[in-house]
């Protein structure tokens, strides 16, 4: 099986939301990452929501980050990007789990990520699970089945 960091580049260094996390190498619990974009509609339509319902469910059980990317999207400048994300993550989406900026998309590159949203799901230690493409209901169906296998039911069935 392939652990970090799977020659899929850096961890990223900039979090702007919340305190930053440890690549996924120093897990103790499962966990997920979601690359998303504030000008993707899937991301912030059907990801985003996703994401937070999966807190709800599996609270401490589930690491959960996201990685703001511009890949596959237009590049901003950091003081274009930055003002919006932080309104989004502290205001509109108030957010429950840290958010890093991958402002060129070269991180997103370095994994293979195809685009936005991407969901890539690790094991404790490191070990990549899966790497999953879209917000679809396929998408999110199969990442529900892996944490359900990974860390059980939500929470109130637990």
């Amino acid at each position: 099986m392939l652990n970090w960091p799977l020659g899929m580049g850096d961890w990223p260094s900039e979090f702007v939301w919340m305190d930053p996390v440890p690549p996924p190498a120093e897990w103790d619990r499962p966990g997920i990452v979601m690359f998303f974009n504030l000008e993707c509609p899937g991301c912030i339509s059907r990801g985003i929501p996703f994401l937070k319902q999966l807190v709800r469910e599996y609270g401490d059980r589930l690491r959960v980050m996201t990685v703001h990317t511009a890949y596959g999207h237009k590049l901003y400048e950091r003081e274009e990007v930055l003002p919006q994300l932080e309104y989004f993550c502290r205001d509109f989406a108030k957010l429950p789990f840290p958010v890093a900026l991958d402002l060129s998309g070269e991180l997103a590159r370095g994994w293979g990520v195809e685009g936005t949203p991407h969901w890539l799901v690790f094991a404790p230690g490191g070990e990549l699970l899966r790497s999953i493409y879209g917000s679809q209901d396929n998408a999110r169906m199969r990442l529900e089945y892996l944490m359900e296998e990974l860390v059980g039911g939500p929470a109130e069935e637990a």
